[in-house]
Parts: C-alpha cells; structure tokens; sequence
C-alpha cells in the first residue's frame, strides 16, 4: 500500500481491522480517483470476504412474476404511468413451476420479486410459499416492497426466509422526489418491522441517481451499517427510455465497484450480491464485483415470454435465461475465477452460512 496516499492508506487500513468508517472517511475512499487506491480497496474487500466468508458464491434465482406496480417511481421501467410497458402477472402455479425448473437446476434459493401489486392476495402468496418449502426444499426471498405489518408477519409465519427492501436512497428529499408519495422514514421502518418478524434483512441501494452526492451514498452505507442487514443489493442506476429520468446519464461502474468494496468492508459478513445491473453497463461487470468483496449471483429465471416484459431498465431483459444465466455456466466460470458454488441456502450471519 505504499504508493497510496497516506491519510487514504489510513483509512483503508482502519475499515480492513475495525469495519468502522465515518461519513467523512467513507467518502474519502468512495472518492479517490488513482488507480494504486483502487487496487488497494478492492484487495482488501476481497481479503475480507475470503476471511469471513470464503471462496462461496451463492447462486440465487429470480423469478420475477409480475410487471404491475402501484408505484411511480422516476427511475424503474415498472412505473404506474408507464404505458408502453406490456405488462404481466404470472400464474402461482407458473411460478411454482419456474421455481421447480431452478431447482433442477441445482439452486437452493428461490428470489420471488415483483413490482407492488396488490393482485395477489396475501393468502394466495402464502400457499405459494408453502408449497416451494415443502415440494422443493429452497430457501424464499420476497421482494415485493412495501407492505403492511401483518403482510409481513403472514408472509414469514408462511416460511419465506427473506425479504430484500432497499432503501435506495438516504437523501430524504431525493428519495421523496424520486419516489413520488412516499418518505424514506417509512421505508426504513419496515426494515425494521422485517427484522422483527424474523426474516433476513436485504436493504441496498442505487449508484448514480441525478442528484446524488458521495456524501449521500455514505449515507446509503451508514444505513446498511446501522440495521445491520443481512444481504445488500448495490447496483448502478441505469435510465431507461419510458421514465422521466431517460435523459440522465447512467451511474459509474467504477463508482458503483468502490461502493461495493466499502460496504464489504463495513459489513464483512454480509451477503453481497454482484448484481445484474453493472453487467448491462460492463461485459465482465459481475466477475469485477466478485473481485471486489461480492459473494452472491442472482441469475433471472424468469421464464419466457414474461422474462422480457420486466422491463426496470434497458438491457436487464436481453440477457435471457441460458447462458450467464444458467447454473451450469456459473459453475464453470466461479471455477475459472478460483470461487466455487456455496453449498446449501447460503443463509445470513445470524441464521449460519
């Protein structure tokens, strides 16, 4: 670490052995441009998730089983006032079967994730559970945003394991603006309503929002820092067409990278996915975040026509279900990166690995 600049090499070295930063000093890290400090982030990242976590990468797979959203959010695809958007709602014996066919292929986790649409009953959704509990022995993560209380408490009395809810953003006006009708208090207090129900906590963020500050994104990982989350979905922001944001520019994937490797610093134990979103704007963009402190993969097994119509961002939908997408090809490429396949569900900290 000696070509890093000293007062950065102590910062560096203060998250590898006390997982402590201020705001200050995570943007200090967050904003360093020259390629010896990046090095030195990313390597500690890695040698942080090696030391916690091991050489693992859990496989997770998402089914994605409705594009309706009550939301109207100016960033997501799935926004209510979206017209152009061919929207879907999959059968529960649909998607049972998509998560049978995952299971085949050898996931132990199954990602149920969709926009906010209050279609299914919760009853409905609570029988699906069920069922992928006792027919095929998977972990279940929900991603089904906001909720009330007692939806969550059914939901997790049902047997889902998860729920991944990301704040998104910790700018209170920017989230307020960015997320019309809806205040971040709220949100970040149904992170703590999924804690007491007993699921593990996903929360996360996105890179790269117009409007956001470096101040802010430390602010995102303070949050994750403060709940202590289980799992945090950290991926850049990309624009899409059909939204009020389709002329900003996208988030950075070096940015989103050294986001990555803090929060792995920050949180060494948790599971951080190497998300779908930097591979759009980077051809080797999971392999890069798999470097750089992530140790989960969450490939979309949605099946076909749906697949193409969850349209968040551009890009996500092209990446189809075979390929990069497959268990099989993970398991030959985690092989090419000297990772291999985690074994079992992969659960929290708190729940055992």
């Amino acid at each position: 670490m000696s070509a890093v600049r000293p007062e950065i090499a102590t910062v560096l070295n203060k998250a590898a052995s006390t997982h402590t930063l201020s705001k200050d000093e995570i943007v200090a890290l967050l904003g360093t441009e020259d390629e010896e400090t990046r090095s030195a982030l990313f390597r500690a990242a890695d040698e942080t998730r090696a030391r916690y976590l091991g050489d693992a990468v859990h496989l997770r797979a998402i089914i994605e089983f409705s594009s309706h959203c009550v939301r109207n959010c100016l960033y997501c695809g799935l926004r209510r006032d979206n017209r152009r958007l061919d929207r879907f709602r999959m059968r529960p014996g649909e998607i049972f079967e998509a998560a049978r066919r995952a299971r085949a292929e050898g996931y132990r986790t199954i990602v149920l994730q969709s926009g906010e649409d209050p279609h299914y009953e919760v009853d409905a959704l609570a029988g699906l559970i069920r069922r992928l509990k006792s027919e095929l022995d998977v972990a279940v993560t929900l991603s089904l945003g906001d909720m009330t209380r007692e939806t969550y408490r059914l939901l997790r009395a049902a047997g889902a394991d998860r729920y991944l809810l990301k704040h998104e953003t910790a700018d209170p006006a920017l989230f307020a603006r960015l997320r019309p009708g809806t205040m971040l208090s709220e949100r970040l207090k149904r992170l703590v309503w999924l804690r007491e129900a007993g699921y593990q906590v996903g929360g996360g963020n996105l890179v790269g929002l117009p409007g956001q500050s470096l101040g802010s994104l430390a602010a995102d990982l303070l949050v994750l820092k403060r709940y202590q989350v289980h799992m945090a979905g950290i991926g850049p922001f990309i624009p899409n067409p059909d939204t009020p944001l389709a002329g900003s520019p996208p988030g950075s994937p070096a940015l989103t990278l050294k986001v990555l490797a803090v929060t792995r610093l920050l949180l060494p134990r948790v599971h951080l996915p190497a998300t779908t979103a930097v591979s759009v704007l980077h051809p080797e963009g999971r392999q890069l975040a798999l470097r750089c402190g992530a140790n989960v993969v969450m490939p979309d097994l949605t099946p076909d026509p749906y697949c193409r119509h969850y349209d968040i961002y551009p890009g996500k939908a092209r990446l189809g279900s075979e390929g990069p997408n497959s268990f099989a090809w993970w398991e030959k490429e985690l092989a090419r990166l000297g990772r291999q396949v985690g074994k079992g569900r992969g659960h929290g900290w708190e729940a055992g690995r």
